[in-house]
């Protein structure tokens, strides 16, 4: 009987809330051409299709947008890449495991390195090379002391880490390279004293050069200590398949 009734009132709710707004979302539409795709007056991420003057409500799916600068297509966008000046309202949000919508690609909220990319709720996971994390802002792999949002995994990373001062180093130059405290793959680049964080191709590991401040990758037999560093892997597979 519950059910029954809490299926009533959500009926009831959404046809009211229609009612409601039927001056806006259906009824008062216009078709400006016979045939074509237009945007909504106040929801970015609704739109109407018109075929024979007859407009059809549309929505996009949750986390995208419509883009209305080509009427002649159908185009829902990432919200980042649609213009929705004049038009700010959208569906509440839909979220499943690490997308905050359905559709989007997203920063993981504990590490600055991976991003989510999410299409009707699957979540791909992707991760930026060594030193790098996933800018909000520009939606590309930036360094990582260039991201606010991540001074304080850097600063954890680091804190095992620090530049040498200039006159301590045997090398010259105006940057140096040093070995990752706990992983043979990464290093350091110190460059003005300001440290960041690189990663060696995969299938080879970091080796101290013969000046303090140098160094290179190098395969794992010819570091000590690292020889055992990717295990049982068939490292020839992995440089043929040009992985990094």
């Amino acid at each position: 009987m519950r059910y029954l009734v809490a299926i009533f009132l959500f009926i009831a709710a959404t046809v009211s809330a229609q009612e409601e707004g039927n001056d806006i979302y259906y009824d008062d539409f216009i078709c400006p051409h016979d045939f074509g795709f237009f945007p909504h007056p106040i929801q970015c991420d609704a739109y109407y299709r018109c075929e024979n003057g007859e407009p059809q409500f549309k929505l996009c799916g949750n986390g995208l947008a419509f883009d209305d600068r080509n009427d002649t297509k159908e185009d829902c966008n990432y919200l980042f890449a649609v213009d929705c000046e004049g038009r700010p309202e959208l569906e509440p949000a839909i979220s499943t495991t690490n997308c905050p919508n359905l559709y989007g690609i997203f920063p993981d909220p504990v590490n600055c390195a991976v991003f989510w990319s999410c299409w009707d709720g699957e979540a791909s996971r992707y991760e930026c090379t060594p030193g790098l994390a996933y800018d909000r802002v520009s939606r590309v792999c930036n360094w990582m002391d260039n991201i606010p949002e991540c001074k304080a995994q850097r600063d954890a990373m680091q804190q095992n880490f620090a530049c040498p001062a200039p006159g301590e180093l045997a090398a010259t130059g105006s940057f140096s390279r040093h070995p990752h405290p706990d992983d043979c793959r990464q290093y350091f680049v110190c460059l003005d004293g300001a440290a960041r964080e690189y990663g060696c191709p995969i299938g080879t590991v970091f080796q101290i050069g013969n000046i303090d401040g140098l160094g290179q990758c190098s395969d794992p037999e010819l570091v000590p200590g690292c020889e055992d560093y990717y295990g049982d892997l068939d490292l020839r597979v992995l440089r043929g398949l040009g992985l990094k």
